[in-house]
């Protein structure tokens, strides 16, 4: 089995699939656990740590209610990844020019296209959403006043944190192109409207719940459906982000390697986002927050730090763990933290080899960071199998 710790006094169990979590954590899932609505159990992976709002790696079933600060800001953030024709022989031996292009053709961190990148389908089905959004809450201004705003021209964009887009080797020496991203401006603004207005509704109950963060939205309520409409909506923005960043990204790379096509459908996949799925006989709305879907066959893609291994994997369908697995190695300290105690050359050690930035403004993204993503793989070994096992030559961060 690999539960590795159950917590048991609380209304439904914990069960934590790692002996490696903090006590915030810990605390954290305590506090989910009391909610008069969670099904069953709640689950936690194997790269479980302290979050905003809820715990990361926590996968939260609950029935007939939502909690905004679970599914958290980053609406859908996800992977994306796509096994190339070529081989590590075939690449050239500076990958200076190919950090280079993906930099010109992907704007990171704040940044954002000059024009209109993404296609005009993928534009007009998007638009057609957010305009219901606008409608029923305006204060949220999500179209800026103009339906061409921000929103448009972050599709295809990276943003920042531990966002990143990386060219990688296989087991075989095939090469992959593997991205990690969400929703960008429009989902950050999105998750924290309804985070608060979560909190102003239950405004007069919230001494009554353990943490204001968990203020939830009820089945039946309008605030209810107009989140659900919202945060499916940030998903697919998403999932369309990751798509065309991909599109833009294979553009890029074909003026700097031999010729080469996608071999295969990429696999694009959310770790912070709620479904409607049914677990243990009954319908729940299942949260997601750092974790991916392991259905019995189903691909995914758990990545390591800027220095590790990246894994792509195919579900064992685990019930107990609500069909679920880690959506990364997982961090062990804050970024504050990783900023003290490392120094640049540290990040040369630990990124050796690998052609990305190591600068002061990186330092926070250190492998030393996060957990060793060995170990959360051989606690999770009933939860998915390894079908590839990547290594990064390229790391771009945003």
């Amino acid at each position: 089995m690999p539960v590795r710790q159950r917590i048991t006094h609380t209304p439904v169990p914990v069960h934590i699939y790692t002996e490696d979590i903090e006590e915030e954590a810990r605390q954290q899932l305590e506090n989910i656990a009391r909610l008069p609505f969670i099904h069953s159990h709640v689950a936690a992976m194997p790269d479980v740590h302290f979050g905003i709002g809820a715990t990361v790696g926590s996968v939260i079933p609950a029935r007939g209610a939502i909690i905004p600060a679970a599914v958290g800001v980053d609406i859908g953030c996800g992977m994306n990844a796509v096994r190339l024709s070529i081989r590590a022989e075939q690449l050239p031996d500076s990958l200076r020019p190919v950090r280079r292009a993906i930099e010109r053709a992907i704007p990171v961190g704040f940044n954002q296209h000059r024009r209109d990148r993404a296609r005009a389908s993928t534009i007009d089905a998007l638009l057609q959403g957010l305009k219901r959004i606008d409608e029923r809450h305006p204060k949220l201004n999500v179209l800026g006043g103009n339906p061409r705003s921000n929103w448009v021209r972050q599709l295809g964009t990276l943003g920042g944190g531990n966002h990143f887009i990386e060219v990688c080797l296989d087991e075989n020496g095939e090469v992959w192109l593997m991205l990690h991203s969400g929703s960008r401006g429009i989902g950050n603004r999105i998750g924290r409207y309804f985070i608060e207005l979560a909190r102003k509704q239950m405004e007069d109950r919230l001494s009554q719940i353990p943490d204001a963060d968990l203020a939830w939205f009820d089945e039946g309520s309008t605030a209810f459906d107009d989140y659900l409409h919202a945060v499916h909506w940030a998903q697919d923005y998403a999932m369309w982000n990751r798509r065309e960043m991909m599109r833009l990204l294979v553009e890029s790379l074909r003026r700097v390697l031999p010729p080469f096509e996608a071999t295969g459908e990429a696999i694009n996949c959310h770790h912070n986002y709620v479904a409607r799925e049914r677990h243990f006989g009954a319908e729940v709305y299942l949260t997601r927050k750092g974790a991916i879907s392991a259905r019995e066959g189903e691909l995914g893609i758990i990545p390591g730090s800027m220095g590790t291994r990246s894994y792509i994997v195919r579900g064992r369908g685990n019930a107990d763990a609500f069909c679920s697995c880690s959506h990364g190695a997982g961090r062990r300290m804050s970024r504050n933290r990783a900023r003290r105690e490392f120094s640049h050359a540290d990040l040369e050690a630990q990124t050796r080899g690998v052609e990305c930035r190591k600068d002061g403004g990186v330092l926070d993204e250190i492998p030393a960071a996060y957990k060793d993503i060995d170990q959360v793989m051989a606690n999770q070994h009933d939860l998915v199998e390894v079908v590839h096992t990547l290594k990064q030559v390229v790391c771009v961060k945003g």
